[in-house]
């Protein structure tokens, strides 16, 4: 086992259905560390970057209106193979398909509103959490 970090982010639908504490209740359950945590409202450069992979589609201005719909928290977690375990918990990322018993199948609604977004590889969790927290935002215990 390899120790992982990867960044979420409690979307709008989480938020605003005040799910935030349910969820963070499960990754902590399941054994993982936050090493860094804020509420903030994302910028249009943030989510440009953020989501760079799909800025040319369509259904792009869809995305950022829905992630600037209300702030959003950000978390860095940290455990043995966070990376899948955290994707495991979540479920897939379309919500109607993901199982009962999973975050997704339990408080998400669709392919956009899925209660959180994880990072997709320990890389890109590196680089993610790089684009939402500096040095100093992030702690050790």
């Amino acid at each position: 086992m390899s120790t992982e970090r990867s960044l979420i982010l409690l979307k709008p639908d989480t938020v605003t259905n005040k799910n935030c504490g349910e969820v963070i209740k499960r990754f902590e359950d399941a054994g993982f560390t936050i090493l860094g945590c804020k509420m903030m409202n994302l910028s249009n450069e943030i989510l440009a970057e953020h989501y760079s992979h799909v800025a040319d589609k369509p259904f792009f201005p869809e995305i950022v209106s829905f992630m600037q719909s209300s702030p959003v928290i950000a978390m860095v977690l940290e455990g043995d193979d966070a990376i899948g375990k955290i994707r495991d918990m979540l479920g897939p990322t379309n919500s109607k398909e993901a199982p009962e018993g999973t975050i997704r199948g339990d408080l998400g609604s669709d392919m956009m509103v899925n209660v959180c977004h994880a990072s997709d590889s320990p890389e890109n969790g590196e680089i993610e959490i790089n684009r939402f927290f500096n040095s100093e935002e992030l702690f050790s215990y």
